[in-house]
């Protein structure tokens, strides 16, 4: 497959086997926990499920691979379990690194409590600002780890600026691209060195499985599936299958919900009931100049805050009849949740407060309906505190 073929048309035919198994157009299920020996001469070239070297992995390492121009791919049995891998492949005890103050809940998490307890330290540093970040260098630093849209507050960071970093100081350039996915923005052609994904959202879209993905060069992918492999996150193949078959729609989908999540953030930016609302499309926000420079599109999520505490968010969130209150994000469906409930919910308030993250912040989702239909919704919401 040609490099210079488009996104929407590497999302249908990139990694597809040149001989279709059994003449099916669709891709089958190879249900098989272990494969029958043919000569391999290494561990991690025998094909069993956790190896995750299956049909079904292969198609989406290629495909993964492809979509944003990188020289392999892999994926894992969840978002998390792609960042904690990709991370243990290149930190042990007593390395250092640097990573963007908002992040994930889950990855916040990991850094602040799991990390400290097998000897590896994390300074946090503000993304955006490049002016303090060669203060908290130290000889052992490994690699800055940062997010394209930042989960929840949807800022987007001066990337080129940590790329350019990580390359004058010889560190790693790790990116979380869930929120912006392959269509909004490839990090791979930016410089950075590792992209991963949690593929339960946008990649997969549905709402139906968990998994996790890490795209970049065979070299570091290598390492990373190496790690994996005596981790165990193993994606099943029934899911591997369901991810396929949810990627091929990325780019329909992710049309929709960037036009849908744009409309619903200017809607709610002039409702006399909202008082702050967080999306890069919008010309209000601090990142949009670099939005629009870097990405293709600004994603599917907006956060804001109403005029009210955290009861009054609530009884808004109760209210809304076609968003759902949920966690997670990405899917058809349009969601709605307060991170400190969900996603953030591991991290203290103080740790909250000091990432920017209200416990009255809403968080939206936004699907593909149609976006008249979930303003009104969010409309006759507001109304009703």
């Amino acid at each position: 497959m040609s490099d210079q073929q488009k996104i929407d048309t590497k999302l249908i035919h990139a990694g597809e086997p040149k001989v279709r198994y059994g003449d099916a157009v669709s891709m089958p299920i190879f249900q098989s926990s272990t494969f029958e020996y043919s000569g391999q001469k290494d561990y991690h070239d025998i094909k069993y499920i956790r190896l995750n070297n299956t049909p079904n992995h292969i198609v989406l390492h290629k495909k993964l691979a492809a979509l944003e121009n990188g020289e392999d791919a892999l994926v894992t049995s969840s978002g998390m379990a792609a960042i904690s891998t990709a991370l243990l492949s290149f930190l042990s005890s007593g390395d250092h690194f640097l990573a963007h103050e908002s992040l994930y809940g889950g990855t916040h998490d990991l850094i602040n409590k799991d990390f400290p307890e097998i000897g590896i330290e994390c300074d946090f540093i503000d993304a955006a600002d490049s002016s303090g970040w060669s203060e908290k260098l130290r000889s052992e630093t490994k690699l800055i780890y940062v997010e394209t849209i930042t989960n929840p507050l949807l800022n987007v960071l001066d990337l080129k600026a940590v790329v350019n970093f990580a390359k004058e100081n010889n560190l790693l350039s790790f990116i979380d691209n869930t929120f912006a996915s392959p269509l909004n923005y490839r990090p791979l052609e930016h410089g950075f060195d590792l992209s991963l994904h949690s593929a339960t959202k946008y990649l997969n879209g549905h709402t139906d499985i968990v998994a996790g993905a890490v795209i970049g060069s065979e070299e570091l992918v290598t390492k990373v599936r190496h790690k994996l492999n005596h981790f165990g996150g193993a994606l099943d193949p029934n899911a591997c299958f369901l991810m396929h078959r949810g990627m091929k729609t990325l780019s329909i989908r992710m049309e929709r919900q960037n036009s849908n999540s744009l409309a619903v953030a200017k809607f709610l930016e002039t409702h006399e009931k909202v008082c702050k609302v967080n999306h890069p499309g919008l010309e209000s926000s601090t990142s949009h100049t670099r939005a629009q420079e870097l990405l293709d599109g600004y994603g599917g999520m907006v956060s804001f805050e109403i005029n009210g505490n955290i009861d009054d968010a609530d009884k808004f969130i109760s209210n809304l009849t076609l968003f759902i209150n949920a966690p997670s994000l990405g899917g058809v469906e349009s969601l709605v949740t307060r991170p400190a409930q969900s996603s953030h919910s591991g991290m203290s308030i103080e740790e909250r407060s000091a990432a920017g993250i209200k416990d009255e912040l809403i968080r939206l989702s936004i699907g593909i309906e149609a976006a008249e239909d979930l303003i009104v919704d969010l409309e006759q919401a507001l109304e009703i505190i």
